[in-house]
């Protein structure tokens, strides 16, 4: 009888890939899963944190509101004190939160529209594409230069191939683009010709979410059909910590309530610099600055859905520069979601940060530390979440390849594991163990071969001499291969010439079409 050690380790690896390809495909991650393991505050914490925030917004209220945010919210509740500071009640305060949309869905478009859409709700994880990088690193020189317009094209081609990353977005200014209308709707363009996965992004000015919307039905087929079925959400930082309105984009919050659409907003106080070096400190002012956020678009528009996205940051302290990859920002944003979901409110966190410039050893246990620690605490949507470098200033197309995989396993991790009579096996044990002695051809592990286990795309598993017949190739090199394969052979056509052609006659679109076709 065969024992496990005589197994010839080529032979297995090759009757492996042929069972591979001959069983049904089965998932073992998807979009959605539910997360929530793990959580850093106690109930008393949240709790004491809760009543820190309603003192906050009661006895210091939020500074330089605009005159459209008094005329919507003194005459509902809300109070202008002496010093000019627009203040919530607790009363308001709790019935604004309990009055709040509890979820919200991001539809796909397309052939992706059955199954790519993304709901924000209980727990669920999905990754999202999101930044403001104004760098690119180059993979053959692997120095950086300038961001443009096409990169933010290609990098989404590249997002549409890769099944970890569930939202599409703008992670780069594109600073070939002069003008601030002209930069916001060629951004909307290159995302939503790039892939039918829903996205999100920002928008400069209130004045020009109309014009983009006129662009989004066009590619829906009739006037309404974007209120109706949204595929991009958008918004910004309507607050400037500490504790103070931005005027521009709280304009904007203010419009895309009006409209009914999700406000994605993103409150980002640096702890030690523009919060509490405390890091519950912290966690009070920017969940005060975002539930501010929320009584505006309620007030507003009563159950209007806005993303629950408190973004504590963190700084260095000996230098004050922004540190998005350490212990300190992966609990701290952990435990911004968890107070998120204690509020039973769709959130988002910025994570997968790190401050390394490259995608090397420093960036992988940063964004891994950060990236693990948001979905277990059941982040809605983890923004932020691939191919950043550099503090979110630079981007790179190889690391967002690598990144991939590491979501795919942060995924699994999520998921856990399932415990039945028939995942317990004690049948299976006891025949294998008084019988082959192992588990290679049983078929209970051909039939979790796919859907138990998840297997890396990029990530190398060989042995170490396999690995060196084949030149020693580095994680950035083989990554950098797959960014060459794709970009020459992945070009989405499901904007089709006419449409396309209808799209720039209405507006002024930089990128050449003869440039998103082989």
């Amino acid at each position: 009888m065969l024992g496990i050690s005589s197994v010839n380790r080529s032979g297995g690896r090759k009757a492996r890939r042929a069972l591979r390809e001959s069983t049904v495909p089965a998932v073992a991650v998807r979009s959605g899963l539910s997360g929530g393991q793990f959580q850093p505050l106690s109930e008393v914490d949240m709790g004491r944190i809760h009543e820190a925030v309603l003192e906050i917004l009661e006895t210091v209220g939020i500074g330089e509101p605009t005159d459209e945010v008094l005329d919507i919210t003194l005459a509902k509740g809300a109070v202008l004190s002496d010093a000019g500071r627009l203040c919530f009640p607790r009363s308001l305060m709790e019935d604004i939160i309990a009055g709040a949309a509890r979820d919200y869905t991001v539809h796909a478009r397309g052939n992706r529209k059955e199954n790519g859409g993304i709901t924000a709700k209980e727990k669920r994880v999905h990754y999202s594409i999101s930044g403001q990088a104004v760098t690119v690193l180059e993979g053959a020189s692997r120095r950086y230069r300038a961001s443009t317009l096409a990169d933010i094209y290609d990098f989404n081609r590249l997002v549409d191939t890769l099944d970890h990353i569930h939202m599409a977005g703008v992670p780069a200014i594109a600073t070939d683009v002069v003008g601030p209308l002209e930069h916001d709707l060629n951004c909307a363009y290159a995302v939503m010709s790039a892939t039918e996965k829903p996205f999100c992004m920002s928008f400069t000015d209130r004045s020009h979410i109309g014009r983009a919307i006129e662009m989004f039905d066009m590619v829906l087929g009739g006037e309404g059909r974007f209120i109706r079925e949204p595929f991009c959400i958008f918004g910004g930082c309507p607050l400037v910590s500490p504790l103070r309105f931005g005027k521009d984009n709280l304009d904007i919050l203010i419009e895309t309530s009006r409209l009914g659409l999700v406000s994605d907003i993103a409150v980002a106080p640096q702890a030690g610099a523009t919060a509490p070096a405390s890091l519950a400190g912290a966690l009070v002012q920017v969940i005060a600055e975002t539930l501010a956020a929320l009584a505006v678009v309620n007030l507003t528009n009563p159950g209007c859905p806005m993303t629950f996205a408190a973004w504590p940051f963190v700084s260095d302290l000996r230098t004050g520069s922004f540190s998005g990859g350490g212990g300190e920002e992966a609990v701290l944003a952990s435990a911004a979601v968890q107070m998120g979901n204690w509020y039973d409110l769709p959130n988002s966190v910025g994570a997968c940060m790190t401050d390394s410039k490259m995608p090397d050893a420093q960036a992988g246990y940063e964004k891994g530390i950060t990236a693990v620690l948001a979905s277990m605490a059941g982040c809605n949507r983890v923004s932020e979440c691939a191919g950043m470098l550099g503090n979110l200033m630079g981007i790179s197309f190889e690391s967002l390849i690598i990144d991939n995989d590491m979501l795919g396993m942060i995924l699994r991790a999520v998921r856990g594991i399932e415990v039945t009579d028939e995942t317990l096996g004690v049948d299976v044990i006891r025949n294998v163990a008084m019988g082959v002695g192992h588990y290679l051809g049983h078929p209970q592990t051909l039939d979790l071969m796919e859907s138990e286990f998840l297997y890396p795309e990029i990530a190398d598993r060989q042995a170490q001499g396999a690995w060196e017949e084949e030149g020693s190739v580095s994680l950035f090199e083989r990554a950098h291969v797959r960014v060459k394969d794709v970009l020459a052979s992945h070009f989405p056509d499901h904007i089709n010439d006419a449409l396309d052609a209808g799209i720039r006659e209405a507006f002024s679109i930089h990128l050449a079409r003869e440039n998103m076709r082989p």
